[in-house]
């Protein structure tokens, strides 16, 4: 009778893992990756904001030179000021995913059944991330026309992060790519095309997250 016991709870016990491999753990995982992703991006985007505005003055960092006659004959871009301010970016970055690591993303198990009267109710699934890989800084640019003899010039930053998901059973790793405007200025006077691209675009930084594999 002891061994029937343990027999059938086993076998139950062994169906509930896979049940719950099978069904529960990719529901988890899809909904993990949606509220990590949303996290981080206004994590990283936060972090940005509080970088940049302090540091990331346009007349600090774009030199515009005119000629004799008043007209824009060439854009240059701080790279070094530029690259210094990227890797603040992702160093504070950095700090705060780890933070965030740590407290993981709760998750009501009510999103199992796909019913929005459930969707809140029931115990959390805590669910755990990591920084791996690289966390990635590059700046990008955009010209346009604002008016007569007027440029709209706008500079943005990049962030790129790789995170793993991290579930007893499973485990998924997803890429965060996150930008947000950090200047933008008007322009009097016609931009020469050979000013348009000065190198901003290879600005930026690397930094080799220190929980990666």
């Amino acid at each position: 009778m002891i061994f029937f016991i343990l027999s059938f709870t086993v076998i139950l016990f062994t169906i509930f893992i896979y049940v719950f491999d099978s069904i529960v753990t990719p529901i988890v995982l899809n909904v993990a990756d949606r509220e990590m992703k949303a996290k981080v991006v206004d994590t990283i985007n936060r972090t940005i904001i509080d970088v940049c505005m302090d540091d990331f003055k346009y007349e600090d960092i774009i030199n515009i030179e005119k000629d004799n006659d008043g007209n824009i004959s060439v854009i240059k871009a701080n790279t070094l000021k530029m690259n210094k301010i990227a890797c603040d970016v992702a160093i504070e970055s950095q700090n705060k995913l780890k933070e965030m690591s740590m407290i993981g993303v709760k998750i009501p198990s009510g999103f199992v059944f796909k019913n929005n009267l459930l969707s809140y109710f029931g115990p959390n699934f805590t669910i755990k991330m990591k920084p791996i890989g690289y966390i990635e800084t590059k700046y990008s640019s955009d010209f346009e026309s604002a008016g007569i003899n007027q440029t709209r010039h706008k500079i943005y930053i990049q962030v790129k992060s790789k995170l793993r998901i991290i579930m007893p059973m499973q485990s998924r790793d997803i890429e965060v790519n996150s930008e947000i405007a950090i200047a933008e200025t008007i322009i009097v006077g016609k931009v020469p095309q050979t000013a348009i691209d000065f190198g901003l675009n290879d600005a930026g930084f690397r930094l080799k997250t220190t929980e990666g594999n």
